[in-house]
């Protein structure tokens, strides 16, 4: 239950371990693919944006840019950015303008 994590250390090392930011690839064939979920979410949808090979700080950006066009709540999971809703349709052509191949996937 409890975590442990570095509260002070004398090795300076460690803070520039912490900042190293780690590139997020896809592990397919470079296309993005918009899935729709609702398994575990009380029947409720999700668009879960797979394989945009972005570092996290981008991916903090792309996801932000998402939620406030699409006009709802969203979140990151790993690599994957959630959306609240179906919002297939509207993410569609906002990642294909930003040069990405988009598929639609998932009921």
């Amino acid at each position: 239950m409890s975590k442990k994590r570095i509260v002070y250390s004398t090795d300076p090392s460690w803070k520039e371990a912490a900042k190293e930011t780690i590139e997020k690839t896809p592990d397919g064939d470079g296309i993005v693919r918009l899935h729709r979920q609702t398994k575990g979410r009380n029947g409720k949808p999700v668009t879960q944006v797979k394989g945009l090979p972005l570092t996290d700080a981008d991916l903090k950006k792309v996801a932000k840019e998402l939620k406030n066009k699409c006009g709802v709540g969203g979140s990151i999971e790993g690599a994957d950015i959630l959306i609240q809703g179906d919002k297939r349709e509207i993410i569609k052509p906002l990642l294909e303008a930003r040069g990405f191949t988009v598929k639609l996937a998932g009921g």
